[in-house]
């Protein structure tokens, strides 16, 4: 019972902390459109640590997108590429042992974290872009879902691998004061 409540307590926390952060965002108009860095994203790497995680960013990620006024289909959509991301991320940084899945600390599970995310992102976000908004965009030879395809990807980039690399590092050292065993 004790194990259950603690990760019922993280992934509410997570959803919190993944709407404020995506809100923040969207007040310098950056959680939502062409060009997006959300800072809520650099989050995407804490199923590394928990699996509570993955529905915490989930459901943040439902009540961002619905908050910072999405189109029905783009919650949905963009909610799912990040469940997707988290599902994946946990799997990547965990190798199953003993009947249970074991977190793998180190450098490789630090690079592999963000990638997830960054992949399920590039690919679905920017169909909801190009389809759902109609927002048109092109650059050179790049144009339509190719060009968001781009921008969603350097957005993503900026906050998984930069922003989540340091908080993967200033988690890593405290991981088992603050999401319990591995």
């Amino acid at each position: 019972m004790k194990k259950s409540l603690l990760l019922i307590t993280q992934g509410a926390m997570i959803a919190a902390l993944y709407t404020v952060l995506t809100v923040l965002a969207g007040s310098l108009n950056l959680a939502n459109g062409v060009i997006q860095i959300r800072f809520s994203e650099a989050l995407t790497i804490l199923p590394a640590f928990t699996p509570a995680a993955i529905p915490g960013l989930f459901v943040g990620c439902v009540l961002s997108n619905i908050l910072t006024g999405c189109h029905p289909l783009d919650v949905i959509f963009g909610s799912l590429a990040t469940l997707l991301g988290g599902i994946f991320t946990y799997l990547l940084t965990h190798k199953r042992a003993d009947g249970k899945w074991n977190f793998v600390p180190g450098k490789k599970s630090m690079f592999l974290a963000p990638i997830p995310p960054i992949v399920a992102n590039t690919l679905i976000v920017p169909f909801v872009l190009a389809y759902v908004y109609g927002f048109e965009g092109s650059w050179g030879i790049f144009s339509g879902v190719t060009f968001f395809m781009i921008t969603v990807g350097a957005g993503e980039i900026m906050s998984c691998f930069v922003l989540g690399f340091a908080l993967y590092n200033a988690l890593l050292p405290f991981r088992r004061q603050i999401f319990g065993e591995d």
